[in-house]
């Protein structure tokens, strides 16, 4: 039934991600203008908001497409299935147990056989946390990277970009700045699915666990995890702006931070007011991402397996009685 429950999980995962990142497309769109070439200087966060609304306060949503919410669905879910794809594939291969999931996480971590593993059996354990969000992240831009570029520039602009890129089919499913897409979820995958629950089980006052406090502790963790991610925001942004600015030629990523850092200095890649523009856009979805996967997924999951295996268990009763008669029919 793991494969039940997977299906599960990552669908409730794509739900939830393209609603909540659907109600927060405006903040969405100010984190975008935050961490590219075209807010600079003083009073960057005034210039960002002033640049989502110059067109109504509806403009941020014009630009969200049927690709944007089908992304926002594959996003979350491919990325709550990848993991827990990859997680448990590299778990087996290795030999370990997967990282903590729903109540396991509520459990005192001393009643766990693991904690007195050896040597090689932690190395394993740390090989697999590393390469499973690595693997996850990377898929996860597959899916949505091209989306983000689509809302960044708006379809119009984004299409006549497109259209002078002498790319192949693979490359365009990459779509522009790639990279620090990937590295962005990466980062984002392991805040997510590794550091918190894993910190939590390991480190949280037992006496204090609960619903709120792994609701709040995960948002915590992600304003952290965000001061990281920003900078591969801002990356991905500005080598978006190099991208346009050259007609859609290929990026040069060492051009990109060079020519920033000359402009604006390390606040071209980090700067407070991009970092809260990204914790407003990130953090209602993603911060409460570990809550909602360990603790509201889990409610409805008893009766999608109850109901999967009545499923299959009718369909085993018809099979036999189509067996039979055809058996009997053969006689």
């Amino acid at each position: 039934m793991f494969q039940v429950l997977v299906a599960y999980r990552s669908t409730g995962l794509g739900v939830f991600g393209a609603v909540m990142r659907f109600a927060g497309m405006p903040l969405e769109k100010i984190a975008l203008f935050m961490n590219s070439s075209r807010v600079t200087g003083s009073n960057q966060f005034r210039q960002a908001v002033k640049l989502t609304f110059e067109k109504g306060m509806l403009a941020p949503y014009r630009v969200v497409t049927s690709a944007s919410l089908v992304a926002w669905f594959m996003q979350y879910s491919v990325m709550g299935l990848a993991f827990q794809a990859f997680d448990h594939a590299l778990s087996k291969g290795l030999g370990v147990e997967p990282v903590w999931y729903g109540e396991e996480l509520m459990k005192p971590c001393t009643d766990e056989p693991s904690n007195d593993r050896d040597a090689s059996y932690r190395a394993k354990v740390a090989l697999k946390i590393v390469a499973a969000p690595i693997l996850a992240g990377s898929l996860e831009s597959v899916v949505a990277n091209r989306a983000e570029v689509e809302r960044y520039f708006g379809p119009r602009k984004f299409a006549a970009i497109e259209s002078k890129l002498a790319w192949n089919p693979v490359a365009r499913l990459f779509a522009p700045s790639f990279v620090p897409n990937a590295v962005r979820n990466v980062i984002m995958c392991n805040v997510s699915f590794v550091v918190t629950p894993i910190t939590y089980k390991l480190w949280y006052p037992q006496e204090k666990k609960s619903q709120a406090s792994l609701f709040y502790y995960g948002m915590g963790v992600n304003f952290l995890g965000n001061a990281v991610a920003i900078t591969q925001q801002a990356l991905w942004g500005r080598a978006l702006d190099y991208a346009a600015v050259r007609g859609g030629q290929k990026i040069n990523y060492s051009d990109v931070i060079r020519s920033s850092i000359d402009k604006d200095g390390y606040r071209a890649f980090f700067s407070t007011a991009k970092w809260t523009s990204r914790i407003l856009m990130n953090a209602p979805v993603q911060g409460s991402l570990p809550w909602f996967y360990n603790n509201i997924l889990p409610i409805g999951e008893e009766s999608v397996v109850n109901t999967a295996a009545m499923l299959l268990s009718s369909g085993g009763e018809r099979r036999e009685h189509i067996d039979r008669v055809v058996s009997c029919s053969e006689k």
